[in-house]
């Protein structure tokens, strides 16, 4: 995430550190023209192209809280279409995983070719960093939930396919959804450390809504190597402290030759050393940003991840991430 200094001030822009107390008071905002509106929007949001009939009355109100590194926010509006180009995507240093959970009204959301239809109770992830589109019709109300996209370990691929898909439907969505709302309802008082860890396991429980129903959504000719990489992300999550953790190690923990779980992979147009180091370097960041690992040292976050050394860890930190691992600690506040 890029540097917040010289941002506007908001519950999404200011910055982030382990100083921030989670549960702070609500912030709100109100606004009965359209610019007014846009403005408002990009305060506590992102930038969004907004357009509404011009002969129709208009009022929007945004009500916000912060729980840890996640902001909630209840949204009420009138029909409007809310819009992020791709020049908005591209100007926006930072970027953010979002839920849209529709609390009245309906909504319609596009984002990576797909098209969700949403009624009360339902929700759906979207990204921040790519072109998406809402379109609103009449009276509506939405929560909205923001993770800074880097806090948040759900994979790069999980995630564009599972954006624009409506959720909430069965039973573990339902269960979701009530949770995500009662948070809106009444944002708890918690530690940083307890505020950082609801955050977490919040990201958690939609990563696991949308990964089941992507699941259920397999092809069958694809369902056995679907299972399959569904297995080894789990194995890999729980392991990332070995440094002997590769692919021949996987695949016996499996019971399948390094071969088929290469193809296993190959079909998801990745490989296993790439889900492995991705998964450290993810899990290396969430350390340095989580207030409850600020008594662990840059090398020893490297050896929980599973790397040999400091000097391995900040090399690869620094390629994915574009900054040196003690940069990006000290700029969390941690």
């Amino acid at each position: 995430m890029a540097s917040t200094t010289a941002r506007p001030v908001g519950p999404f822009r200011r910055p982030r550190t382990a100083a921030d107390a989670p549960g702070t008071a609500e912030v709100h905002g109100r606004a009965d023209r359209l610019p007014g509106w846009r403005d408002l929007l990009r305060e506590h949001f992102i930038a969004l192209d907004v357009h509404a009939d011009a002969d129709a009355p208009f009022d929007g109100a945004v009500r916000s809280n912060l729980v840890g590194h996640l902001s909630v926010a209840a949204v009420d509006s009138t029909g409007q279409d809310c819009v992020r180009t791709p020049g908005l995507a591209r100007r926006d240093a930072d970027a953010y995983l979002q839920v849209g959970l529709v609390a009245r009204g309906r909504a319609v959301l596009r984002q990576d070719g797909r098209e969700a239809l949403l009624g009360p109770g339902a929700f759906a992830v979207y990204e921040t960093a790519r072109p998406f589109a809402w379109r609103f019709h009449g009276p509506w109300r939405m929560w909205v939930f923001t993770w800074p996209r880097e806090l948040v370990g759900l994979g790069e691929g999980t995630s564009r396919a599972a954006t624009a898909r409506a959720l909430g439907g069965d039973r573990l969505g339902g269960i979701v959804a009530r949770t995500l709302a009662d948070v809106v309802a009444a944002p708890p008082s918690l530690s940083p450390a307890g505020g950082a860890r609801l955050a977490t396991e919040l990201a958690d429980l939609v990563g696991t809504v949308a990964g089941e129903a992507l699941h259920r959504d397999e092809h069958p000719g694809t369902r056995g190597a679907a299972e399959l990489r569904a297995r080894v992300e789990a194995f890999v999550a729980e392991h990332l402290d070995d440094p002997e953790l590769g692919p021949d190690m996987i695949a016996r923990a499996h019971f399948v030759s390094t071969r088929q779980l290469h193809r296993a992979f190959a079909d998801a147009a990745t490989t296993v050393g790439r889900v492995v180091r991705r998964r450290r370097l993810e899990h290396g960041r969430r350390e340095l940003a989580d207030p409850r690992r600020a008594d662990l040292s840059v090398t020893d976050v490297a050896l929980r991840c599973g790397f040999a050394d400091l000097a391995a860890f900040s090399r690869a930190f620094k390629e994915a991430f574009h900054e040196p691992p003690s940069t990006y600690r000290r700029r969390h506040g941690t």
